[in-house]
C-alpha cells in the first residue's frame, strides 16, 4: 500500500491502516516537509503544520525548567532531546516534543549514522511529553497508547489553553496512571508545574521559569 499525502499546513488526518513502508516513504520525502511524525500498530500521523508562539514558548519553558532541576542536583545526569525522533523500526516511531534521559546510558549520536535515535540499539527515554496546543484529545490518547507501548515511565502533557500539565506514571502492568509528583524528577509536584505554566498569561516564559526556580530554593516547612 502507497499512502499519498498532499502537504498542508494543517496536520494530515490520522490513518489506522498505513504499514511502516508508508511511514518510511513519507519520512524519507524531501518533498515532505512534516515537522512531527508518529506510527504505531498501523496508525501513522503527521503534522505539516509549523510551530506557533504559545507552543514554541511552553516548550522552552519547560526545556528551561529541565536544566533548573538539574542545576539543584548535580549529582543527576540527565540529558534533553525534544523532538528528535525515536524509532523501533516495524512497530513505533515519534518524535516528542519533550524528551529526556536520566542516567546513563545516553544515546550519543555517531558521524555516519541517521538523525535519529534507535531504539533497537539505544534504551527509551525515562520521560517523554506533549505540548497540546491543538492536539490534545490526540496527546491524551494515540501519543499515550503509543509512549506506554514503549515502556516509557512518564509521559507529560501540556496543555497549552487549559494551563494544565497531565503527568501520567507507567504501572507494573504496563499502562498510565495519574501521578502528582513526579517520579523522573524527585521532589517535583506537578502542581508546582501548573502554577508556573499560570505565570504565562502575564509573564515571559523565563520569568515564569525563574520564578519556578525560586519556588525550588525555598525550604521545605
Amino acid at each position: 500500500m502507497t499512502l499519498s499525502l498532499a502537504q498542508s499546513a494543517a496536520p494530515v488526518r490520522p490513518r489506522y491502516d498505513a504499514t511502516w513502508s508508508d511511514y518510511v516513504t513519507i519520512r524519507d520525502d524531501p518533498e515532505m516537509d512534516w515537522r512531527k511524525l508518529s506510527f504505531h500498530r498501523g496508525w501513522l500521523w503527521v503534522d505539516m503544520g509549523k510551530e506557533g508562539p504559545n507552543h514554541a514558548s511552553f516548550s522552552d519553558l519547560i526545556t528551561i525548567i529541565f536544566g533548573f532541576w538539574a542545576f539543584l542536583h548535580p549529582e543527576v545526569v540527565l540529558q534533553s532531546y525534544g523532538r528528535c525522533l525515536l524509532e523501533h523500526p516495524d512497530t513505533h516511531a515519534c518524535a516528542p516534543d519533550l524528551v529526556l534521559y536520566k542516567g546513563n546510558p545516553i544515546p550519543k549520536w555517531q558521524a555516519g549514522e541517521p538523525r535519529r535515535i534507535d531504539l533497537r540499539h539505544h534504551r527509551v527515554p525515562d520521560l517523554v511529553g506533549e505540548i497540546a496546543d491543538t492536539t490534545l484529545s490526540l496527546d491524551l490518547d494515540e501519543h499515550k497508547q503509543l509512549y506506554a507501548s514503549l515502556g516509557i515511565a512518564e509521559y507529560w502533557v501540556i496543555d497549552v489553553k487549559g494551563l494544565r500539565v497531565f503527568a501520567f506514571g507507567l504501572t507494573t502492568a504496563g499502562y498510565y496512571e495519574v501521578i502528582a509528583d513526579s517520579q523522573v524528577l524527585t521532589g517535583l509536584p506537578i502542581a508546582l508545574l501548573e502554577q508556573t505554566l499560570e505565570r504565562l498569561t502575564t509573564e515571559t516564559n523565563t520569568a515564569a521559569a525563574n520564578w519556578f526556580m525560586q519556588q525550588l530554593q525555598q525550604p521545605e516547612n
